[in-house]
């Protein structure tokens, strides 16, 4: 009835022209658009969630550029692989003079080794590199390698694109266009997507398969799709949870949201189900630092202290025992009060430096190593704080365009409640 192929590889594009979403890269007049135009293909690291095209990208470049193509894996490749893979990069470039491109998936699952044997390629120009990942490069690729690489970020498909997808489907692949489909309702197939074209071709392809299944060969009624049976057939046939993508971000997200609703019983369960999939304890742990920093921030100081020991206690441990020390710090911070000020603080700040600039460093701030420096009024009338009852003196700190500007809300916590009133006694033209 179906294809052994699945639906998602039927319809991965051949050309950039087909390719959705990622016009920031690959638009008209994107940057990487122009470098694969031009032929002049940088090594580079293509970062974001699954299901957005990075594989696809990937080798949509290398049929246009017309060269050698590799493949690896880092779940199954090891250093021998690459060293293999390397030679024969070498006997490629000798009878074509562009260079060929080495593909590397999840090349955060790389040990340190493994990626030190790819960079006497990359900087020798034997190979140009491209890597994808899920994980942020800054923590999963070596320093090293990342600082020969050019990183673009890739985002979750967009409603409009995952719908253009849709209709792509049900007009252009061979199998469905045979059937009268369709689609009554699209949001139930949407919200599983989560801006995965992965994840809604194979939701779309499980929906008319399971309708196909309870009919008889003689009936030619059109399959109508609605939002009920594609969550009666589709979650049932889902995997529970996959570390290698399709759930992988809903789940870290439902903790991350328990945590931040002060719900601790809901945050233990998503991380049972994180730990009972297999997930990489070191990806739970930074997110529960990014929590503690995020969501409790100057509630409780002491949140990132805990979450920065759990990351380095469950590194050093790995599982079984690190379980305990990841459910002792999700409780720690699910229970502990939230305040979001200082998250909203500094991107008020980035804000307001983006909106105007460079402002100058007011006189009395700046540093008077030199005699010239001191002569011009570097550094004259700065008040050491230390100087003075309390420790403190009424001074300017911002630009003077700035002054007055108050960026650090305190939020209604006892925390902070406390330092709101400490503020509103000494700075009182900020009005605390």
């Amino acid at each position: 009835m179906f294809s052994n192929q699945p639906l998602a590889e039927r319809m991965r594009p051949r050309t950039l022209d087909e390719y959705m979403g990622q016009q920031h890269l690959v638009g008209e007049k994107a940057a990487l658009r122009k470098s694969i135009e031009s032929g002049r293909i940088p090594s580079f690291i293509l970062w974001g969630p699954p299901g957005v095209g990075k594989t696809t990208l990937a080798s949509i470049i290398a049929n246009q550029a017309q060269v050698p193509f590799y493949i690896l894996s880092a779940v199954s490749s090891g250093v021998k692989d690459v060293r293999e893979t390397i030679e024969k990069a070498k006997s490629a470039r000798f009878f074509n003079q562009a260079r060929p491109i080495l593909f590397i998936d999840e090349i955060h699952r790389f040990s340190k080794s493994q990626q030190d044997s790819l960079l006497a390629a990359v900087e020798q120009g034997v190979v140009t590199l491209i890597g994808a990942t899920t994980e942020n490069p800054s923590f999963e690729v070596i320093s090293p390698l990342l600082s020969r690489c050019q990183v673009y970020i890739l985002k979750s498909l967009e409603q409009n694109d995952l719908i253009q997808l849709l209709d792509l489907a049900l007009k252009k692949d061979l199998i469905l266009n045979k059937y009268d489909i369709r689609l009554d309702e699209t949001e139930a197939l949407l919200r599983l997507a989560g801006g995965d074209a992965r994840k809604l071709l194979n939701a779309l392809e499980l929906s008319v398969s399971a309708e196909l299944a309870e009919r008889s060969d003689d009936d030619t009624s059109p399959i109508i799709i609605t939002n009920e049976k594609v969550l009666e057939r589709v979650q049932q046939n889902m995997a529970m949870y996959d570390k290698n993508g399709e759930l992988h971000y809903d789940i870290i997200s439902a903790l991350i949201k328990s945590i931040r609703g002060s719900d601790p019983n809901g945050a233990i369960y998503w991380l049972a189900r994180m730990i009972a999939g297999g997930e990489d304890v070191k990806f739970i742990a930074r997110r529960l630092i990014i929590s503690a920093a995020e969501d409790i921030g100057m509630a409780n100081p002491n949140a990132l202290l805990l979450a920065n020991a759990c990351f380095d206690s469950v590194t050093k441990l790995g599982m079984p025992e690190g379980r305990i020390i990841l459910a002792e710090t999700t409780v720690y911070l699910a229970t502990s009060p939230k305040s979001n000020a200082s998250y909203c603080a500094i991107d008020e700040a980035l804000s307001r430096v983006h909106q105007t600039g460079d402002l100058p460093v007011p006189l009395h701030l700046r540093n008077a190593p030199t005699k010239l420096m001191k002569s011009i009024g570097y550094g004259q009338d700065y008040k050491y704080a230390h100087s003075y009852e309390g420790n403190f003196v009424d001074q300017e700190f911002l630009p003077e365009t700035l002054s007055g500007t108050r960026f650090y809300e305190p939020g209604n916590n006892a925390k902070e409640r406390e330092l709101r009133e400490k503020l509103s006694k000494q700075w009182k033209k900020y009005g605390y």
